[in-house]
């Protein structure tokens, strides 16, 4: 009978320590102010068929004072009317010195006739640690 709340408690233990990892691991999480995008570009592969997809590359700048090792880049991609298809979030996991630049892209998760209603996007550094 208390064998089932004993397996809930010892199932919890493991837990409460990774979080406090998760919490105070001494990282912190830069302000996204911290990472520029210095140049970004939408490009197609195979357009007008059913394998178009639809991506965009860019290059964003360490602009922080401190070497970055994983940063988040979010793009929203648009149709013709303004109206919001997907958003997609994509990240770099290496050390960038600062002042430092590394390309990076981000596709649209759909292909053919969807990838075709992307007309624009949006991008934004989410984080950085």
């Amino acid at each position: 009978m208390h064998r089932r709340a004993f397996l809930a408690v010892a199932g919890l233990l493991p837990i409460s320590g990774c979080l406090e990892y998760l919490t105070d691991n001494g990282e912190e999480i830069t302000e996204p102010a911290d990472v520029e995008i210095v140049w970004d570009d939408l490009v197609r592969d195979d357009p007008g068929t059913e394998d178009e997809r639809v991506y965009v590359w860019g290059v964003v700048r360490n602009a922080g004072d401190r070497t970055l090792s994983y940063i988040e880049i979010r793009a929203t991609f648009f149709d013709a009317e303004g109206e919001e298809l997907e958003s997609v979030i994509e990240n770099v996991e290496e050390d960038v010195s600062s002042g430092e630049e590394w390309p990076f892209d981000v596709e649209f998760p759909h292909f053919g006739e969807r990838a075709a209603e992307v007309e624009s996007y949006e991008l934004e550094p989410a984080t950085g640690v």
